[in-house]
This record gives structure tokens, sequence and C-alpha cells, in this order.
């Protein structure tokens, strides 16, 4: 008697392309430079206030990025209008849809809020802008219930966009990578991490060593944050305690592409984690490690967990291609951010030369 076993493979490209990779990281690093910014924005903290601003800017041009990779991996604008027009309440996405423009809206009430005094100190100084800046200022009158109201708006779509982000990768039950309660939590320090080293990266580019060491203590805990967190869920999937996790990582064993990963991951990690402890004057480097892997981590689970088969026998093997939806879209979004830097630094003052609230209050 003999036995017949058929394999099969089923090739398919992923669902989910780089676009996602970019809007889940710009906004998870806008929503924790926020947080950055109370501080000295909201709770008005003398060693924090320089910083704060800092952080601001990093939440502005990560949080006006974000929403453009949203659109572009829909493909037309039409299909984020759906949301509204046919909502589902029941689905993760469309609240989402709800959640984006209340941390959007908040941030930039929250930002003209925080910088009305600055806009007035410009109108005052005259130049061809100064009308512009004076109608901007609106008074140039510091308000902090104003701002402590605004903040709380913008806190809360924060803390939904968190949420939101993790749990609409979470409930996919299809693909293991993405089926644990841990993987939110795993989100949100490592968009810690993420928004911490826009604000370095912003504070470097400004010169601003003195602020380092207080940037550095705080990448330092949400590093150790996120290093836990993916041991927990290391630790779930060995024991079997959690069966996706398990299931997980059985299909990644043996797997040279993933080992290599995983260890690189690892290695500068672990390296930007004994950077930041050591080196507390740094700030290009512990910057540039934090956004790689805040950036890296999504990668591999969002590219990387579409890769594992569902059903077959094969990998959905992946190739970044140059165009739109490849390395050109990832391109064209750092693009997108650094314009809106230049614009946001050549006409508001940030750094300490220019205190905001000098004069006003804040």
């Amino acid at each position: 008697m003999t036995t017949t076993v058929e394999v099969l493979g089923f090739a398919r490209g992923p669902d989910w392309l780089p676009w996602a990779v970019q809007y889940f990281f710009l906004i998870g690093v806008s929503c924790a430079a926020f947080f950055v910014s109370l501080p000295g924005l909201v709770w008005r903290r003398p060693a924090w206030r320089a910083l704060s601003r800092y952080a601001l800017l990093a939440a502005l041009v990560s949080g006006l990025t974000a929403p453009v990779a949203l659109m572009a991996d829909l493909h037309q604008p039409g299909r984020f209008l759906n949301f509204y027009l046919h909502p589902n309440f029941g689905s993760w996405m469309a609240w989402g849809s709800f959640f984006i423009p209340l941390y959007v809206g908040g941030l930039l009430l929250y930002a003209w809020l925080c910088l009305r005094p600055a806009l007035a100190r410009l109108a005052d100084d005259g130049g061809r802008l100064a009308p512009i800046y004076r109608q901007l200022a609106y008074g140039g009158h510091d308000s902090p219930g104003a701002i402590r109201l605004a903040a709380l708006a913008c806190g809360l779509g924060a803390v939904l966009l968190l949420l939101y982000t993790g749990m609409e990768t979470m409930i996919v039950s299809a693909r293991a990578l993405w089926h644990t309660p841990v993987l939110p939590l795993v989100f949100a320090a490592s968009a810690g991490v993420g928004g911490l080293g826009m604000t370095q990266l912003v504070t470097a580019l400004a010169g601003q060593r003195e602020l380092a060491p207080l940037l550095n203590r705080w990448l330092v805990r949400c590093l150790g944050a996120s290093l836990v967190l993916i041991a927990v869920w290391f630790a779930l999937a060995v024991s079997g305690s959690a069966s996706h996790s398990a299931e997980a990582l059985a299909a990644l064993v043996g797997s040279r592409v993933w080992a290599t990963t995983g260890l690189w991951f690892l290695a500068t990690t672990l390296f930007s984690l004994w950077l930041s402890a050591t080196r507390p004057q740094a700030l290009w480097a512990p910057a540039l490690l934090a956004l790689h892997g805040a950036w890296l981590l999504r990668w591999i689970v969002f590219i990387g967990g579409q890769g594992i088969p569902k059903m077959g026998s094969t990998w959905y093997a992946y190739s970044l291609g140059i165009g739109p939806d490849g390395l050109l879209g990832i391109v064209g979004s750092l693009g997108l951010a650094l314009f809106l830097y230049v614009v946001l630094t050549a006409f508001v003052p940030w750094d300490a030369r220019n205190e905001m609230g000098e004069n006003h209050g804040i």
C-alpha cells in the first residue's frame, strides 16, 4: 500500500507594503515625541523646557508625514473616505480613522498654543513677514489652561493611536507572528524608543549637546522595556504558553535570513543601550540607532510576518523594489519629513537662542 502526499506552495506578495511600515513607524514616533514635550510645555519644568520644544518639533514632523504614508498605502484618498461613509465600528482599522484626526488636530492646536508667544515676538521684531506672524499669533498670549486642554485632547488621541496600531495587527489570527497580546506593548515601547530617537536627532541638528544626558537616561529605560517585552514574547513561545507565538517560532527555526535579521536587531539594540548608558553626552549615534531599531522592528513584524506561510509549504518571498511601493516610497516619506523640518525651522524659532516664551511666560 502506498500513500501519496502532495505538497503545495502558494506564492504571493505582501498585502501591507513598506508604506504601512512607514506609517506605523512615523505615527508611533510622533505620539512618543508628543509625550516627551509635556514636562516642559505643559508642566513647566525648567529642566525640560528646551528639550520639550525639540520634542514638539519632532512630533510635528513625524505626525504630519504619517497620514501621507497611510494615504499612499491605501493607494487613493477615496478609500480613507469610505471609513466615514460606511463606518464599521467592529474594526480597529475603522476606529483608527477617527483616532488619527483627533491626534493630528489636537497636535496642531497644542503646537499653535505653545508657539503663540514666539510668533508674537517675531511680529514685534518687524520684517516682511511681521503681518503674517501677527495674524498667526492672534494676540500672542500665553494660555496655560488652553495648552493643558489641548494637550489632554492630543494625549487621548496619542494613547488611542498607540492602542489601535497594536491591536489592528494583533487581532489578525491568520498571522502567527502578529497574533500575540504582547505585540501592542512591544509597539508602544519601541515607539518610545523611536520618539526619543527623533527628538535626539532634532536636538543634534540644533547643536544642543547639553540636553543629551536627559534624553539618554530615558532612552535607556525605553530600550530596556522593549527588550524585556521581546523576551516575554520569546519565553511564551518557547514554553508553549501562547500557541500562536509557539507556531511563529517553530516556523522561523532553521531560517538563516530570520536568524541573521534577529541577531542584527538584538546586537544593534544592545549596542544602543550600552552607548546611551555609558556615553551620556552622545547624540547622533544613539539617535540614529534608536530610529533604526524602531523602524527595523516594524519591518520585521509587518513585512517579515507576511512572509511566514499561512498554508502550503513555501515561504512568501519579498524583494524590495525601487518603485513607489518600495524604496522610492521610503525615501519619499523621509524626504517629506525633511521638507517639513526645513519649513518649520525656517519660520519658527526652536533653539535656545530664541527662547520661546522668554518674555511671554513659556
